[in-house]
């Protein structure tokens, strides 16, 4: 079953984004090798799309657009693994500072699809590690002998312990300032199926930012943020998609993030 991407809620804000999309300079996939910031701090923001226009608008001078296959907003295919118990989800909701999420993950216009083993230190500090697998190996990537290889050597957990537990599609704009110092990343049309038990949830006004830097250096989009009033908000789309979809995990520690996700969706 394919999960739905969810629906623009304006199709006026959407084709407004659209055109702002464009009167970006563009930088290419290639270019982008340079500064992948595999082992990153993450800054992560909320905001709706109406929010989203005006930081486009803000941005064009300081940033560049990626453009993959002419493309300006990439699609993005992801399954997250878990045990039965759900352990990397508690990790996350107890506030554990040094914690691992594994996923794979398609790039719909790249036709790639990696295994990624995502770890967190105690220092806020976030490395990615991955291998490339087929298509086909989305769902089971245990025959992949690169992938069990990358399993043995960065997984706190064996692949016999983890399943599919929670897959997220979303639509993305990745933009790069000017210097190739940091990159961003803007999620949209956020559709969340949990693999358990096949409830389907959309958030199509929610807006997920990332600004992914080697350091807390100076960035045009913190300032472009502060003058829009939007402010730093810890998110993960694994955990809120599993608390929309799963009435019965553990989510106290969520209830005042998730309150604040639904105003803003509303």
């Amino acid at each position: 079953m394919n999960t739905p991407l969810a629906m623009p809620n304006s199709p006026e804000l959407h084709s407004r984004m659209l055109s702002l999309c464009q009167s970006f300079q563009t930088i290419t996939l290639n270019e982008m090798k340079s500064i992948q910031l595999m082992n990153r701090i993450d800054t992560k923001f909320i905001a709706t799309r109406e929010q989203l226009n005006d930081i486009l608008e803000l941005a064009q001078s300081s940033y560049r657009i990626q453009v993959v296959n002419e493309e300006r907003i990439s699609s993005y295919d992801t399954l997250y693994f878990d045990t039965e118990d759900y352990d990397m989800y508690i990790q996350h909701h107890n506030r554990r500072l040094k914690r691992q999420k594994i996923r794979t993950r398609s790039y719909v216009q790249s036709a790639i699809t990696f295994l990624e083993i995502k770890n967190k230190n105690n220092k806020g500090r976030t490395n990615k590690v991955r291998v490339p697998i087929g298509s086909d190996e989305f769902h089971e990537f245990g025959n992949n002998n690169k992938a069990m290889e990358l399993m043995k050597s960065y997984s706190l957990y064996n692949k016999n312990e983890i399943m599919p537990r929670l897959r997220t599609q979303f639509n993305r704009i990745t933009l790069v300032n000017i210097g190739m110092t940091e990159r961003l990343t803007i999620d949209m049309d956020l559709a969340f199926h949990n693999m358990e038990n096949g409830v389907v949830v959309s958030k199509p006004n929610l807006v997920i930012i990332e600004l992914k830097q080697d350091g807390q250096v100076a960035s045009p989009m913190r300032t472009i943020l502060a003058r829009l009033r939007i402010k730093q908000f810890k998110i993960s789309k694994y955990c809120i998609g599993t608390v929309f979809t799963n009435e019965s995990v553990k989510r106290n520690r969520f209830k005042t993030k998730m309150a604040k996700i639904q105003k803003l969706c509303q």
